[in-house]
């Protein structure tokens, strides 16, 4: 009788491997890189594959170490919460030192290929990791106004890739900035406001009143309804060369009605369920709302 051996599956390297997706959040990563490559879509005259591809790399490395920065300095935190504990470091399967040349050599590689694209493309990502972890991690166990600190580095990517495209800041990368800095209130709010007791386990002020009351879920509304109205500024051909068709404004419009009936519905009942919906309403919203953005562009290009 032939003797079938059933292969056996290396835990140590999935482990390895699985724990540098977590240090430097690879699904997060993903997320901020392309929004960047939406923003070299919309600023590029002629796409070129090389800068594209240093585009996405160098981003993913910025983010990579921002978020590496991240969990070593929320290590101690990270072991009180339920949703963190089983990161890398708190766990122990990773050691800070191995974190910490994670995350400097991500920094150093990803500042270097954003260089290759052109000088301000790596000031503004080294701007980023600067806000993101020396000033928006350790402000999150003081004060609710980390939030606002933290959606300056979330906010640039979008503009990163117009100006990786344009070697130039403006009105239009501008604009794009802050189409997703007032993103970020809603997605973040909705994302303290499910995880409220987890985050105060580790001592993070993440909602604005620091509770779960009316008064963060008019300010979640007010941010909703700001995020809607800027998304629409370029139809009017106010924001220079970044402009958008009156049938694409129309469908940012229904993508805004559709975000905005979680943040009235979380104004209205205020529960974590309530709130975890507007955070899945509010991913899908910045993510068609590029894609509309970058197919708009390219459908008036070729029509």
């Amino acid at each position: 009788m032939q003797n079938l051996s059933i292969p056996q599956i290396d835990t140590a390297k999935v482990s390895i491997v699985q724990d540098f997706k977590e240090i430097t959040k690879m699904r997060l990563a993903l997320s901020v890189v392309f929004s960047s490559l939406a923003g070299y879509l919309l600023g590029v005259q002629t796409i070129s594959w090389q800068t594209l591809s240093l585009l996405a790399i160098g981003g993913y490395f910025m983010v990579g170490a921002s978020n590496a920065f991240n969990q070593i300095i929320e290590r101690d935190l990270d072991a009180l919460m339920d949703r963190t504990k089983n990161r890398p470091i708190p766990s122990g399967r990773m050691s800070v030192s191995t974190a910490f040349i994670i995350a400097s050599i991500f920094t150093i590689l990803g500042i270097t290929v954003l260089y290759v694209i052109n000088p301000k493309t790596a000031m503004f990502g080294a701007i980023s990791i600067f806000f993101y972890v020396s000033l928006y991690t350790p402000l999150k166990t003081k004060t609710p106004l980390s939030v606002f600190v933290g959606a300056i580095p979330g906010a640039i990517p979008f503009m990163l890739g117009w100006v990786a495209a344009t070697n130039e800041f403006g009105i239009e990368p501008g604009t794009l900035f802050m189409i997703q800095f007032f993103w970020q209130f809603p997605h973040f709010w909705a994302i303290g406001w499910f995880l409220y007791d987890d985050y105060k386990k580790g001592g993070f002020f993440m909602l604005p009143t620091g509770k779960r009351d009316k008064g963060t879920a008019v300010q979640v509304l007010v941010y909703t309804l700001w995020t809607v109205v800027t998304s629409l500024i370029p139809a009017f051909g106010v924001t220079g060369s970044l402009y958008i068709t009156p049938v694409s404004a129309l469908l940012i419009l229904l993508l805004g009605v559709f975000l905005l009936k979680y943040a009235i519905k979380l104004y209205k009942i205020r529960d974590a369920k309530t709130a975890k919906q507007l955070m899945l309403a509010s991913v899908s919203y910045i993510t068609l709302l590029q894609i509309i953005y970058v197919a708009d562009k390219f459908l008036r290009t070729w029509i």
